[in-house]
């Protein structure tokens, strides 16, 4: 699927859910952050190094891909292509310089 597919298939199935009254900007800002929250919830107590099992990889990808769709509804909203905007801010990443070095 492209982006204009995966984009349909949800409004699609948010209005035959009949959500589209709670998909305000703000309540998608707020399940947006719920859902990052989710995937940080799969790291908690690894270390650095641990390798994530089958099943947390599994969950991993799931959660990423609620994230992803509170994103695209947000873009909707906002009438904007995700691609597109990601595309911008790497420009202007490209100009901008970050200082890397560790800090004593």
């Amino acid at each position: 699927m492209n982006y204009s597919e995966i984009e349909q298939a949800l409004i699609e199935f948010r209005n035959k859910k009949g959500w589209q009254k709670y998909h305000n900007l703000k309540d998608l800002a707020i399940s947006l952050n719920i859902e990052a929250s989710e995937v940080l919830e799969i790291f908690q107590w690894h270390a650095t190094e641990q390798q994530l099992d089958t099943a947390e990889n599994q969950h991993l990808q799931e959660e990423l891909a609620d994230t992803l769709i509170y994103i695209f509804y947000m873009c909707e909203k906002l009438q904007v292509d995700p691609l597109e905007i990601v595309a911008q801010k790497m420009k202007v990443n490209q100009s901008r310089h970050w200082n890397t070095e560790k800090q004593v």
